[in-house]
């Protein structure tokens, strides 16, 4: 497929997320692969559960990391890929079959059966993200990647459509048009995440995506080499942090120090034995400390992680996608790096897992290639295997797609 470029060749990502904001800046190197010119990343502000809470301290956020991009590759950029972790997204999966009027079948049939079978209306609340083909069938024969050239009398086609709250998108969108940027594409976060860390081999055999962030845990399956279901929990690595906070009783910043020098999500023999120095809220930070076994700190991080987990599991039980992704499960985001995360899942979930890191990408830092950059090099990612028509530019404002007609133009709009 083509590759989308900006005015000056270059492609950028951003990533907006509850507790950091991240903007990578790409170029294409002459095997069609992209090598990062340019890095900006800057703790987040206004934001919350991925979706904005404060218009004008996201958008300085925002500026921030964009301007720190732009110095490093020496380059001014105007048009953005951004990602989605807010607005509740979430997928629903529609079955498309119509008559075929000729033998050959080609691009026109496939917009047809796109304009006569589109069965499915959004809510007016709901926005839609992405549509995905994941799979053709002619005159009932399954397992078709690409049916353009063959032959049949009846085509069909399964959709996987991605969707979000449209305040969620519409407020996105408006902060980032606010720091004078245009959006290329929106891409749901756990996909972006997915397309940066899995392997050719798992998605085709089945895996599931679990990206940790911030302020929410998104689910991506993939079967068959297309993202089949996507899923959303407003729980996140910030919740674990804030929970430090209370039970210990000390400020925000001590704890997720604390979380990220000696937390774990397991207790180990030695966690009764060795003390933990921890500041009180108010107290002068230069007065003594109070010294609390790491185990109390262990003690508060696992119910958590168990929690985010066994949503996890449920939301795919409940969805049916449990057997079909496998027993494949790969972890990424920042707080899937928390010691003994990757046990702990596999643990609740029964599935072998591993932590993934940006694998398609060149020029990534040692501090800037691990998973809690996974989402933002997935945006690039993105961007070599869309067609030069985005897809999310047609939910952005200042118009929505209005009704089934206006759906399926942009359902024509984002694959041909």
């Amino acid at each position: 497929m083509a590759l989308a470029k900006t005015r000056n060749g270059l492609i950028t990502a951003l990533d907006i997320g509850t507790t950091k904001i991240c903007c990578f800046i790409a170029e294409r190197v002459d095997d069609g692969t992209l090598n990062v010119t340019g890095i900006g990343h800057q703790l987040s502000k206004g934001l919350r559960a991925g979706a904005i809470t404060n218009m004008e301290a996201a958008e300085q956020a925002i500026l921030a990391a964009v301007t720190s991009a732009e110095a490093m590759t020496g380059e001014t950029i105007r048009e953005v890929i951004v990602n989605l972790s807010g607005g509740a997204p979430g997928s629903k999966l529609v079955d498309i079959e119509v008559p075929l009027t000729r033998d050959e079948i080609d691009e026109d049939d496939i917009r047809r059966a796109i304009t006569d079978g589109f069965p499915y209306d959004l809510p007016e609340e709901r926005a839609l993200i992405h549509t995905i083909p994941t799979g053709y069938r002619i005159d009932g024969s399954n397992g078709i990647d690409d049916p353009r050239g063959m032959f049949g009398h009846r085509l069909g086609v399964k959709i996987n459509l991605i969707t979000a709250m449209e305040s969620a998108v519409r407020n996105l969108s408006v902060c980032v048009e606010r720091c004078h940027l245009d959006i290329q594409t929106i891409v749901e976060s756990a996909f972006a995440a997915a397309l940066s860390t899995l392997v050719d081999d798992e998605m085709k055999l089945g895996v599931t995506l679990i990206d940790i962030g911030g302020g929410t845990t998104s689910i991506a399956v993939f079967r068959e080499g297309n993202v089949c279901y996507t899923d959303s929990i407003p729980i996140g690595g910030q919740h674990v942090t804030n929970d430090i906070a209370r039970g210990l009783s000390t400020p925000i910043v001590h704890a997720e120090r604390m979380k990220t020098l000696y937390g774990s999500a397991l207790p180990s023999q030695t966690d009764d034995r060795e003390l933990i120095d921890v500041p009180s809220v108010g107290e002068d930070e230069r007065s003594q400390a109070n010294h609390v076994p790491r185990s109390m700190l262990t003690g508060i991080i696992k119910p958590r992680m168990e929690e985010i987990f066994e949503l996890v599991r449920n939301r795919m039980e409940a969805s049916g996608f449990d057997r079909l992704a496998g027993r494949r499960v790969v972890l990424t985001g920042g707080a899937s790096q928390l010691q003994g995360t990757r046990e702990l899942a596999a643990s609740v979930l029964g599935k072998q897992v591993r932590l993934g890191r940006p694998i398609r990408i060149r020029g990534l830092a040692e501090a800037t290639g691990g998973p809690a950059f996974a989402t933002c090099a997935g945006l690039l990612s993105y961007a070599l295997r869309t067609p030069p028509d985005w897809s999310g530019k047609a939910s952005t404002p200042p118009s929505r797609p209005n009704g089934r007609s206006g759906r399926i133009g942009q359902w024509l709009r984002e694959n041909f």
